[in-house]
C-alpha cells in the first residue's frame, strides 16, 4: 500500500520549472561530440588502418599505461584531499577523473567545464569550498612542475649544448611555489596579517569600514587549517604526479615501437613535453591538429621516419584520447548524469555516493 502510495506522489510530483534544460545540454553535448567525429574522421581511419599492420601487443602496452596515466590523477587527487580530512575511495576518485577528462578534451571549453565538475564531486564528497579549491591549484602547480621536469630530463639526454638557465629558474620557481604552499598549509595563520593589511588597504580605497570582508578571510583561513599537508604527503602527491607523465611517456613510446619506429628516448621525450605544453593552450578539444602539429615532426627528429612518425601519432591519440575519453563519456552517463540537481551544500556525502569513508579514518583502501 504504502509502495503504491509513494509512486503515485512521484507521478503527480510536478517538474521544475527549467526540466527542460538537462535535456538541451544533453543534446548539445551529443551534437558536439557527432561534429568532432566527423572531423576527426578521416584521422580515425588512418588510425585503424595503422593499427591493422601495427603490433597488437605494443599497442595493448600503450592502452595500460594510458589507464595507468589516468590512475595517477585519482592518486594525486586523493592524497591531496585526505590531508584536509577527505577520504574517497579509489573508485570514485577514478571515475571523477574519467569524466572530467571527457569534458576537458571533447567539449568546448572543456578545461572550464572539467574544472567545475570536479570541484563539484569534491564538494560533493564533503570537501569545504576552501579546501575544493585549494586541491583544484595544487594539483595544477603539481601537474606543471611534473611536466616541466620531464621536459628537462629530456633537453639534458639530448646533451643540449645551449643554455638551459631559463628552463631551471622556470623549475627552481615552480619548487619554491609548492614549498611555499605546503608551509601555508601547515600553518594558513602566518599570512592574516599579509590578508588584513590587503583587506584594509582595498577597503580604505572603496570607501568601505576597514574590518569589511575580516570575517570571511579568517573563515577560509578557518577552512585551511584543516590541510596538514606535510613534506611526506607533498612529496607522495608530486611523485604521483611525475609517475603520470612518466606513464603518459610510455603510452607515446609504445605508440611508436607498435608502428615499427625506434626512436631515441631523449627526443621522444622532448617531442611529447613540446606536443603537450602546446595541446594545453584551449584552442580545439583535445587539443585537436595541435598536437599532431608538433608531435609528428617531433618524433621525426627522435629517429623516426615520417611515415612512423605519423602512425604512432595515430596510434598514440587513438588511445590516449579517444579511447580513454569513450571511457570518460560511459562513466559519466551511467554515473553523474543525474546528479545536476543534488546540492553539495545540503547533501552529505554519504546521500551521494554512498561510500565515502569517515574523514577520521587513517587507511588508504583502494
Amino acid at each position: 500500500m504504502s509502495g503504491a502510495t509513494g509512486e503515485s506522489t512521484q507521478e503527480s510530483r510536478p517538474r521544475g520549472r527549467f526540466w527542460w534544460v538537462r535535456w538541451v545540454l544533453i543534446g548539445v553535448a551529443v551534437s558536439v561530440l557527432a561534429v568532432e567525429v566527423v572531423l576527426v574522421w578521416d584521422q580515425l581511419a588512418k588510425a585503424w588502418r595503422s593499427l591493422l599492420s601495427a603490433n597488437w601487443w605494443w599497442v595493448l602496452a600503450a592502452a595500460v599505461a594510458a589507464l595507468a596515466s589516468m590512475h595517477s590523477f585519482a592518486q594525486i587527487q586523493r592524497t591531496l584531499l585526505k590531508s584536509a580530512g577527505v577520504v574517497v575511495r579509489q573508485w570514485r576518485s577514478e571515475a571523477a577523473f574519467y569524466a572530467g577528462n571527457a569534458l576537458s578534451t571533447t567539449m568546448p571549453g572543456g578545461p572550464v567545464l572539467s574544472a567545475t565538475f570536479v570541484y563539484r564531486q569534491q564538494r560533493l564528497w564533503g570537501a569545504s569550498p576552501m579546501v575544493a579549491s585549494w586541491q583544484l591549484v595544487m594539483s595544477g602547480v603539481l601537474q606543471v612542475v611534473g611536466l616541466a621536469l620531464i621536459g628537462l630530463g629530456g633537453a639534458f639526454l639530448l646533451g643540449a649544448s645551449k643554455n638551459p638557465l631559463s628552463l631551471i629558474f622556470t623549475l627552481g620557481g615552480f619548487l619554491a611555489l609548492l614549498v611555499l604552499a605546503q608551509s601555508v598549509a601547515a600553518n594558513p595563520q602566518q599570512i592574516d596579517g599579509i590578508g588584513v593589511r590587503v583587506l584594509s588597504g582595498v577597503n580604505s580605497l572603496l570607501g568601505k569600514p576597514a574590518d569589511t570582508g575580516l570575517g570571511k578571510w579568517r573563515e577560509m583561513l578557518c577552512q585551511l587549517e584543516s590541510v596538514s599537508l606535510s613534506r611526506r604527503t607533498l612529496g607522495t602527491a608530486f611523485s604521483w604526479s611525475v609517475f603520470n607523465w612518466v606513464a603518459d611517456v610510455a603510452c607515446l613510446a609504445f605508440a611508436a615501437y607498435a608502428a615499427g619506429g625506434k626512436p631515441s628516448l631523449a627526443g621522444l621525450t622532448v617531442a611529447y613535453a613540446a606536443a603537450r605544453a602546446v595541446g594545453s593552450i584551449p584552442l580545439m578539444p583535445g587539443g585537436l591538429l595541435v598536437v599532431e602539429a608538433v608531435l609528428v615532426p617531433g618524433l621525426v627528429s627522435s629517429g623516426m621516419t615520417l611515415a612512423a612518425a605519423i602512425s604512432a601519432m595515430l596510434i598514440y591519440r587513438l588511445v590516449s584520447w579517444i579511447f580513454i575519453s569513450a571511457i570518460g563519456w560511459v562513466v559519466f552517463f551511467f554515473l553523474f548524469r543525474t546528479e545536476s540537481a543534488i546540492d553539495p551544500d545540503a547533501a552529505s556525502p554519504e546521500d551521494v555516493t554512498g561510500d565515502s569513508e569517515p574523514s577520521h579514518d587513517s587507511g588508504d583502501r583502494p
